[in-house]
């Protein structure tokens, strides 16, 4: 179940890492912070920093300091933060129900954890997979300081699920945005606290 489940994770990460993520900006975006890609919008509150909300929050400086990689650091961003929210529900399922096959049942790995481990084979058709999508992208990565595109706009929508509105064009890039940030910390901490405490979902002492 878990070589199953993770395989189709990544396949499905790297697939979704093609949806339109960004309209393309006009010339007067470059003016803008962050290029005026969405996500400095706030106003969440941002304890024990100098500024109050995180609005333009950016207390290392990235956007000033390389302003001609912001369009990397927004591709990557939105890679990690897809291929994390899939991996937070990959990561959980298997502890549900396993697929036929006794080296995937729950007597052989009772803990998902331990599926890394134990199914090496499996671990190593996973890296083969990701590794061949990644290098389908390579292009589009070669070309993005070109600006032909928006960062993690791959044009692949075959449900027609981006709409054509300017203004719910940015209420979908804001909001998988934020989910790709909590996702990302979400998998960070249900991975420490399953090696941590040995437990399943939860994932708590």
């Amino acid at each position: 179940m878990t070589k199953f489940l993770l395989t189709v994770a990544a396949l499905a990460g790297s697939a979704s890492a093609f949806a339109p993520a960004a309209s393309v900006k006009s010339s007067t975006a470059l003016n803008e912070f962050a290029r005026g890609y969405v996500g400095g919008e706030g106003p969440e509150p941002i304890p024990f920093s100098s500024q109050s909300s995180s609005v333009n929050w950016d207390p290392a400086g990235f956007a000033e300091r390389a302003p001609e990689w912001l369009p990397w650091f927004r591709e990557a961003e939105l890679k990690h933060g897809r291929a994390a929210m899939l991996a937070t529900v990959g990561f959980v399922i298997p502890e549900i129900f396993r697929i036929p096959g006794a080296q995937f049942s729950f007597e052989a790995i009772p803990k998902v954890i331990d599926a890394h481990d134990a199914l090496p084979e499996s671990m190593i058709q996973i890296f083969g997979w990701i590794s061949f999508l990644e290098a389908c992208s390579f292009p589009a990565l070669a070309n993005m300081n070109e600006y032909d595109r928006a960062p993690g706009d791959f044009g692949f929508d075959p449900l027609g699920l981006y709409p054509t509105d300017p203004a719910k064009q940015k209420e979908y890039q804001l909001s998988e945005l934020k989910n790709g940030r909590l996702a990302m910390i979400a998998i960070g901490g249900m991975v420490a606290g399953a090696s941590i405490t040995g437990n399943g979902f939860p994932y708590l002492p």
